[in-house]
């Protein structure tokens, strides 16, 4: 007997039976952009939407996930919308693979592309993804429930101190965002983050 045949299969946790289960019921939703299900992934920073969307891109057999930290810029945090709109929404929504510019923090500038296919499910992860303006496209809203100030602690702790005070011009402008544009009240999908 082989030594492999003497291993015990992999157990799966209660968290992989969950995403499993999310997965299976985004794949059954109707198309919301034309083929595909977009699925925003929204919550404070530091709150945990990254990690969860490639767990659960995972989960969904590889599918693409787009950042929105990809798009915002230092100068327009929130002001977003219109370059997912034109770069990714609107070529998904024609059945199209979609390829955006990808805004690279540490040049200050946007440099290089992002490809996304036109695959049956796409996740959009970032702080706003389930905001006003991307609402019609979506088929479902997840938030990610974590309370902002332990979600700002969270990542300070990762970014380190060095982007303190960014950390803290991005703190006011999250809590204004919200303020005037909740996605948490849309959220049908809540997860503790």
């Amino acid at each position: 007997m082989a030594a492999s045949e003497l291993l015990p299969p992999p157990l799966r946790s209660a968290r992989d039976d969950r995403l499993t289960a999310l997965a299976a019921e985004l794949r059954a939703l109707p198309p919301s952009c034309g083929p595909v299900r977009l699925v925003a992934v929204d919550g404070h920073a530091g709150s945990g939407k990254t990690t969860f969307a490639g767990r659960l891109a995972a989960a969904l057999g590889g599918a693409p996930v787009v950042h929105l930290d990809d798009l915002a810029t230092h100068e327009e945090l929130f002001e977003w919308t219109g370059r997912l709109r034109e770069q990714v929404l609107e070529p998904l929504a024609a059945g199209r693979d979609a390829e955006y510019r990808v805004y690279d923090w540490t040049l200050r500038r946007f440099a290089g592309t992002a490809r996304v296919p036109a695959a049956p499910v796409v996740l959009v992860e970032g702080v706003g993804a389930g905001r006003r303006a991307v609402r019609p496209w979506l088929a479902r809203v997840i938030w990610m429930e974590l309370e902002a100030a332990a979600a700002r602690r969270r990542g300070e702790q990762r970014d380190g101190p060095e982007l303190a005070g960014f950390w803290a011009g991005w703190a006011r402008a999250e809590s204004a965002h919200f303020a005037v544009d909740p996605s948490r009240p849309y959220a049908a999908t809540r997860v503790d983050g």
